[in-house]
C-alpha cells in the first residue's frame, strides 16, 4: 500500500479486509473470490495433498482471507503498468511463494481440511489481558535483591 511522507495511508489505497464490514467486506469478498478461483487457483494451485493441503471454503478462515487478500493487493500493485516490466517478477520473488507456503501448510490454517472438506480451526485460547494486569497489580513488587529470584 502506498504511503505519504507522515507514514499515512495514500487515500487511493485500498483498505485491507480486515478492516471492512456490511456491503464492503462482501463487494471485496467477492471480488477477491474471483481473483482466486479465475487467476491464483488456475495459475498457481498445485494438486492438493496431505503435506499441501486447500480448503474448498478458503473464506471461512479469517487467516486464509487476510493473507489471499494482502497478496491479491499486492498483484493488482506489482502487475499496474506503473511497476515496470519487473513487477510481476517482484510479487512472485516476494509474495505468492511466502503467502502460498504458509497457507498450503501441513500446519496451517487448512491443515484440518482433509480430503477436499471444510473444518472450522479451532483458535487458541486467549486469556483476558485486561484481567491478567488487574490481577498482577495486586501482588507486590519482588524485591530485586532476592537471591531467590536467581
Amino acid at each position: 500500500m502506498t504511503t505519504d511522507a507522515d507514514g499515512q495511508q495514500a487515500a487511493d489505497a485500498p483498505p485491507f479486509i480486515l478492516f471492512l464490514d456490511g456491503p464492503e467486506y462482501a463487494g471485496e469478498m467477492s471480488r477477491l473470490a474471483v481473483w482466486v478461483s479465475d487467476l491464483l487457483l488456475p495459475v498457481y494451485g498445485r494438486e492438493v495433498t496431505s503435506q499441501q493441503p486447500w480448503c474448498p471454503r478458503w473464506w471461512e478462515h479469517p487467516e486464509a482471507v487476510a493473507r489471499l487478500h494482502g497478496l491479491w493487493l499486492a498483484w493488482q500493485e506489482h502487475t499496474d503498468p506503473a511497476a515496470g516490466a519487473s513487477g510481476p517478477a517482484v510479487w512472485h520473488r516476494d509474495h505468492l511463494g511466502a503467502v502460498l507456503s504458509e497457507l498450503r501448510s501441513p500446519s496451517g490454517p487448512f491443515a484440518g481440511c482433509k480430503g477436499g472438506s471444510h473444518r472450522p480451526k479451532t483458535p487458541p485460547a486467549v486469556e483476558s489481558y485486561e484481567d491478567a494486569v488487574a490481577a498482577s497489580s495486586h501482588r507486590p513488587d519482588p524485591d530485586p535483591y532476592e537471591t531467590s529470584l536467581w
